[in-house]
């Protein structure tokens, strides 16, 4: 059976390799501007060969980086965090032009990814540092070589989540960026070269999801750490089936609930909610997909005040005015696939508030929209990454929870509410890995860890946890010197004896 299933991995892993040879069709990835369409510049896609040979060359330098002291790792690390200081501006402005996200909000991207070296240093302490207790030892240990699969949406913050534990706790690492931003990838990586970390240890491929599969492909992998759609986490799952020799690291998307209490100042509730469901254009994993708004008078006053809250959001050129707080989507049919979302919404019984309005300006930016799909009879418990908030009207608190719970999802929900009882059920019953209170569900901390159930992840955070899935534990029972033995009662040979029969 063993022999079976091994040859049945392999057999997969040859027809993985012999696609990517089939699509492998070009030879350079183009990077545009999803504002304008114009071209940023261009990457080399890897290739097969390439991908193998970043593997070898990564094992190479295993030994060698994981074995330096972690002082030495750390130092090379703190100075990547003053690199990204340095080029702040520079780095934001290719973030914007890549992402299509305003530059303000790049800004305090760059400015997270340098908070996470010193983050990572007192995670790695608490969760992952050498211990001793009653005798026993517990030393942790990198894991090997490790892929980095990065998503667009925050193309310099997320992976740099998962690489500065990862090469902390000495791993070595291949890096592939999302094929939307290449240049930003590559931006990183040069800022790691520079810090000092060797260029084996942290190797940059680049192409779509043909380059990602023949990456996961790769034996022996010692962890992938994934961000990205619950679509593609799941068929990575299913590839690593059989394969529990690698460690897998999901961070998927969400069907985010956020639910409203009368109890609210109607305005500031209202700003919440735009805050929670229109960010980066809606294209952030915790994004709030779902809003619960009581039945009654009260409820249809607030839904007046959102609309008009949401009519007020300034859309525009992501480099442009700096009032602009949405810029576009990540390209062209990202807008074109929420649109029809919407749409297919709307022929199943929904009701627009506000519907999605396409800019003139760019095919990729669209004004947000609020869409009532309390007449749905079957809704579909999907993601939407855009700007389309979808309205449903619960009866009362426990009429909520349900409807926030009926979701293969897991990843955020949040409570807008006067009543800390009532946050306390709240938490106490709502399937997710992030619950908020009276706080955007688009805020998270570092300092906390990140993560989901369900269709969300595979119970493996990141964030303040990545330290956890960076390293694993090596157990030892020691001692100095067998003369130090004590004989077990009635076992009284002496070793000489033992030897002898």
């Amino acid at each position: 059976m063993i022999r079976y299933l091994r040859k049945s991995v392999q057999l997969k892993h040859r027809i993985i390799f012999t696609l990517f040879k089939i699509f492998m069709s070009k030879d350079t990835l183009i990077s545009k501007n999803p504002y304008d369409g114009t071209s940023l510049g261009e990457v080399a896609v890897s290739s097969l060969d390439r991908v193998k040979e970043a593997h070898s060359l990564a094992r190479a330098a295993l030994s060698t980086w994981s074995r330096r002291p972690l002082k030495e790792r750390t130092d090379c690390l703190l100075d990547y965090a003053e690199l990204l200081l340095k080029k702040r501006d520079a780095l934001a402005r290719l973030i914007s032009a890549e992402s299509g996200k305003p530059l303000w909000e790049s800004q305090t991207e760059v400015q997270a990814m340098a908070n996470k070296v010193a983050i990572s240093i007192d995670a790695q302490s608490q969760r992952a540092s050498d211990f001793e207790r009653n005798g026993a030892h517990t030393r942790f240990h990198a894991l090997g070589v490790v892929a980095v699969l990065g998503p667009f949406n925050f193309p310099g913050h997320l992976p740099n989540g998962h690489i500065v534990p990862a090469l902390l706790a000495g791993n070595t690492i291949l890096f592939k960026p999302s094929e939307q931003t290449p240049l930003v990838g590559e931006f990183i990586v040069n800022l790691m070269w520079q810090a000092g970390i060797p260029r084996d240890v942290i190797q940059l491929l680049n192409g779509g999801p043909e380059v990602g599969q023949a990456i996961a492909a790769l034996e022996p992998l010692d962890g992938l750490f994934f961000t990205g759609s619950s679509r593609a986490g799941l068929a990575l799952h299913k590839m690593f089936g059989g394969r529990p020799q690698t460690l897998l690291a999901l961070e998927m998307g969400g069907n985010n609930p956020l639910v409203i209490d009368e109890t609210v100042p109607v305005i500031d509730a209202a700003r919440v909610v735009c805050q929670s469901a229109f960010v980066t254009a809606g294209q952030r994993c915790t994004c709030a997909r779902r809003l619960l708004v009581p039945k009654g008078d009260w409820g249809d006053t607030f839904i007046e005040i959102l609309i008009e809250e949401i009519g007020r959001i300034e859309v525009g050129n992501p480099l442009g005015n700096a009032e602009v707080y949405i810029g576009t989507l990540i390209n062209s049919k990202a807008a074109e696939n929420t649109l029809n979302f919407e749409s297919d919404l709307v022929r199943r019984g929904a009701f627009s508030l506000l519907p999605l309005e396409r800019r003139s300006e760019s095919e990729a930016m669209l004004r947000p929209g609020l869409i009532d799909v309390g007449q749905v009879s079957e809704l579909e418990d999907a993601e939407c990454f855009g700007p389309l908030l979808q309205l449903t009207r619960y009866d009362d608190f426990d009429d909520a929870i349900a409807q926030c719970n009926a979701t293969a999802y897991g990843l955020a929900a949040g409570l807008l509410s006067e009543s800390f009882e009532r946050y306390k059920l709240f938490r106490s019953r709502i399937a997710a890995g992030i619950v908020n209170w009276n706080q955007p569900l688009t805020g998270a901390s570092s300092s906390a860890p990140f993560g989901g159930v369900g269709l969300s992840g595979n119970h493996r955070p990141s964030a303040y946890f990545a330290a956890d899935y960076s390293a694993h534990p090596v157990a030892s029972l020691e001692r100095a010197s067998l003369a130090d033995s004590k004989a077990l009662p009635g076992f009284n040979l002496k070793v000489e004896e033992t030897i002898k029969c």
